[in-house]
């Protein structure tokens, strides 16, 4: 049984030792700590039953590049536990934290053109585009793949403003703002044109109406028939009948 985990300090001689049975690009081990103390999170080893490191990956962020991302340094799996998909998973997790501990928008690599099983690794499995080929970029003179992979996920998530920073007490600020301007309504009636101050408007009470030609009058002058013009002949009728 073999299990993937984060590589510390007391590795590196181990996975010095599998590059150096795996791969002809060796390093020295001050590398490998430069590694392990900048992006401790980015290296990873499989590690068998019994405690013996059979294969690792090294990884580093390009933190200075315009577009931040990762980049891969060495992969190795020793020869008696190939085929197990080894190569995959410490290289997945070394994605993962690139893009969760370092928000990388890519990760880059570079792999011989001869080397057909680890093109067939980076391009059908893990899913790595060519880039671009680099000639001579081995010490024998050989060309390499500059092979990318981008990280989809990462790109398309929103950016998160932290709640209380000024860009969040900006955006409140605004949004209050013009709320108050759609809410606010006319508290007096503006001046016209010529700079005299608009005729104040007459109020009717309820019981009140205004007739055409302007003159206000009760309820009592409208409403009721009977006590208007046409009360005076009843009253004389009234007095007649008296008499």
């Amino acid at each position: 049984m073999v299990c993937i985990r984060a590589a510390t300090v007391n590795d590196l001689l181990a996975m010095q030792a599998c590059n150096l049975l795996c791969l002809p690009e060796n390093y020295q081990l001050k590398y490998y700590f430069y590694h392990v103390l900048s992006w401790p999170q980015l290296l990873h080893v499989a590690e068998d039953y019994n405690g013996t490191i059979v294969g690792y990956v090294l990884a580093k962020m390009e933190e200075d590049a315009a577009e931040p991302h990762g980049h891969i340094t060495s992969l190795a799996v020793a020869r008696t536990h190939r085929k197990l998909g080894l190569a995959s998973k410490l290289m997945q997790s070394a994605h993962k934290a690139m893009a969760e501990v370092f928000g990388a928008h890519y990760v880059s690599l570079h792999v011989r053109v001869t080397n057909q099983a680890a093109y067939h690794l980076y391009r059908e499995t893990l899913g790595y585009d060519v880039n671009d080929i680099e000639e001579k970029y081995y010490a024998d003179g050989e060309d390499a793949y500059d092979m990318r992979k981008p990280f989809k996920d990462v790109r398309s998530k929103p950016a998160i403003v932290p709640k209380g920073s000024r860009h969040s007490q900006a955006e409140d600020a605004t949004r209050q703002s013009s709320q108050l301007r759609v809410d606010q309504a006319p508290t007096s009636a503006s001046a016209d044109s010529s700079g005299t101050e608009p005729a104040a408007e007459t109020t009717v009470d309820n019981s009140d109406t205004q007739s055409s030609n302007g003159e206000v009058k009760s309820s009592a002058d409208t409403t009721s028939g009977s006590e208007g013009k046409g009360a005076q002949p009843k009253t004389k009728a009234a007095k007649n009948k008296k008499r």
